[in-house]
């Protein structure tokens, strides 16, 4: 795997897959990269440069930890476009790995062609989600076999009694099956300090950030699973708000992993982007 040097000295991993125009791919997380995959197929049509985040996957922990704070892994992004000498690549931000992305675009608006943010985490630009709107969206699951365990532990973990994580995993698959349960399993973070100060004190500046995005010339794409607990439709479709440009798509029947719960869809949007 191929690595470069951030601008703190650290090494940071990265893999290429497939060809076309270059896509900067920032996993979630932080997790090791390596469960975003080919993205469904994307790879087919872009060449997707993968980046590993520090601490993660092939990427070295940092001397300094606290450089696990998203702003600062902003600089990591800038160093990979820079060392492959990219000149105005697409950047696409996954869950949590969005929240870099958005500061990317915010930071260096120049750098980058089209931005997608694939059903992003929101801390970056200050939208909460209710408990009552993650009950709501999980009660239209209330066929599913799995349910009234997985939405006993969902109340739970609102009212703030709860921490069982692994018992709400179905509600982040658009379909619970064995490959769902595989795939969950694997993009569990392994670094729980990179996890721990990913959002620590000054990692997030909604209002600036808000404020760059208004004025941001390039096309966004915002992808929303239709059942992703996550960051459910409604907090994409605000956060698409946010920006002069943007195109707000919502997957059926998908959860917070698109791409596998309908690769051929989640590929027909995002190959297409930016038109």
């Amino acid at each position: 795997m191929p690595t470069f040097s951030a601008p703190d000295g650290t090494r940071l991993a990265y893999r290429t897959i497939g060809d076309g125009d270059p896509v900067i791919c920032v996993p979630g997380g932080p997790a090791d990269s390596a469960y975003l995959g080919d993205l469904g197929g994307l790879a087919a049509h872009r060449r997707l440069i993968v980046l590993d985040l520090r601490g993660t996957g092939g990427s070295a922990i940092p001397e300094d930890t606290s450089s696990y704070r998203c702003d600062r892994l902003v600089d990591d992004v800038e160093a990979l476009r820079d060392h492959l000498g990219l000149v105005r690549p697409d950047l696409l931000g996954h869950s949590g790995g969005a929240n870099i992305a958005v500061q990317y675009a915010a930071r260096h608006p120049e750098n980058i062609r089209g931005l997608a943010l694939i059903t992003p985490g929101p801390a970056a630009v200050g939208i909460t989600v209710t408990g009552e709107t993650r009950r709501a969206l999980a009660r239209l699951r209330e066929d599913e076999p799995w349910f009234p365990p997985a939405f006993t532990a969902l109340e739970a973990i609102t009212e703030g009694t709860g921490t069982d994580w692994d018992a709400v995993a179905p509600f982040f698959s658009g379909r619970w099956d064995p490959e769902a349960r595989r795939h969950q399993a694997a993009s569990r973070p392994a670094n729980q300090e990179a996890v721990a100060l990913f959002g620590a004190d000054g990692a997030f500046n909604p209002e600036t950030t808000r404020t760059a995005l208004a004025a941001h010339q390039g096309p966004v794409l915002l992808l929303a699973g239709e059942f992703d607990l996550n960051t459910p439709p409604s907090a994409v479709a605000e956060y698409a708000g946010l920006f002069p440009d943007a195109t707000y798509v919502v997957q059926p029947g998908a959860g917070h992993y698109p791409w596998l719960d309908d690769a051929e869809r989640f590929v027909a949007t995002t190959a297409a982007f930016p038109r």
